[in-house]
């Protein structure tokens, strides 16, 4: 065997050891540096304009970390407890309630039958008993993995700093990585970053958006367990196709069978506000960027959840992007305008 070709061998060999192991000893906090790159392409315009002002990178990267923080820990710090004291009426309520005499009172031809409807009750009661079950535990989880959180949290900070600062060294480097000619490469990030943008500001962004207004109604008109309601909201509204409006309608219909039919005037107000919005907002964010088909944002939402957990809103829909970017730069075609829109702007 030629002592060139074996050395290329042993050098592969090696390599490949070493990219297993380092991915091994980093999967614990991979989650934590990706966190990190996100906000980081979030908050680089503001550092950009920060950074003209102040002309040194450190201090720069400080002040928005410190910024960031505050953004972090302020509102964990106030809302965490309501959040966990909501969780802890709804649970409780939901042992309690009754959810057959609302349904017998909308729909009274199917619930002719007592055993049906006990039967119907008893689904519900099971179904919403997991649901509650499930809030709670994922609380005292954050509870008791605290300190494992704050190492995290430490991770995700760390790597914002350094993303922020070094952002077009470490672009300069992924490029020298890519076996692509300097045009392939120049198409592929621009690609990836309309993009990225497209799905952090017009959908997670737009969507937390949408659930916030939703949200405002809900404490305007006295509806318990409002800011509850609204993390539910803000994260439907982060899905495509689905929106707000899974949550304030069943909330309008509880207040109308309660018999405040104002406040289900107020929150369907509110919620058809929040609806529609996104008709305005979603143009005015990637008017001209790249664009994706709802269908694959959705589907790679659910996975992503699936993989990912909360954090797979986010990841899923990016990486099925990036594939069929990558896959349509291979084959030297333009980008098919079914499930990728590109932007008319080079």
């Amino acid at each position: 065997m030629d002592d060139t070709y074996f050395k290329k061998i042993i050098t592969i060999i090696v390599l490949a050891i070493l990219i297993v192991l380092s991915f091994l000893l980093v999967r614990p906090i991979l989650l934590s540096i990706t966190i990190g790159f996100i906000l980081a392409f979030i908050f680089t315009p503001i550092y950009n304009r920060l950074h003209k002002i102040i002309k040194i990178k450190n201090v720069s990267s400080f002040l928005i970390c410190f910024l960031l923080i505050v953004l972090i820990v302020l509102p964990l710090w106030f809302l965490t407890p309501v959040f966990i004291d909501q969780s802890i009426k709804l649970y409780l309520a939901a042992q309690q309630m009754d959810f057959v005499t609302p349904l017998r009172n909308i729909f009274p031809s199917l619930f002719t039958s007592e055993a049906f409807s006990a039967e119907i009750g008893s689904i519900t009661h099971s179904f919403i008993t997991n649901m509650t079950n499930s809030l709670m535990n994922s609380f005292s989880q954050l509870v008791l993995n605290f300190p494992t959180l704050l190492l995290q949290l430490f991770v995700v900070l760390f790597t914002f700093f350094f993303a922020l600062r070094d952002k077009e060294k470490i672009v300069s480097y992924i490029k020298s990585l890519l076996p692509f000619s300097e045009n392939i490469e120049k198409k592929l990030f621009k690609s990836t970053k309309e993009i990225t943008s497209s799905v952090i500001y017009g959908q997670v962004i737009v969507g937390i958006i949408q659930g916030l207004i939703a949200g405002v109604g809900f404490f305007i008109f006295g509806v318990p367990n409002a800011l509850l309601l609204t993390l539910f909201a803000s994260l439907a509204g982060i899905f495509p196709i689905i929106g707000p409006f899974v949550v304030w309608i069943p909330v309008a219909i509880y207040l109308v069978i309660a018999g405040n039919t104002f406040s289900a005037l107020g929150v369907i107000l509110f919620g058809l506000i929040a609806s529609t919005i996104d008709n305005f907002l979603r143009p005015l964010f990637v008017s001209k960027m790249t664009k994706i088909h709802p269908a694959l944002i959705l589907i790679g939402m659910i996975g992503g959840f699936l993989l990912f957990g909360v954090l797979g809103f986010i990841l899923g829909p990016l990486i099925l992007a990036y594939l069929i970017i990558v896959l349509e730069i291979y084959r030297n075609k333009k980008i098919p305008g079914i499930l990728i829109h590109q932007s008319q702007k080079e």
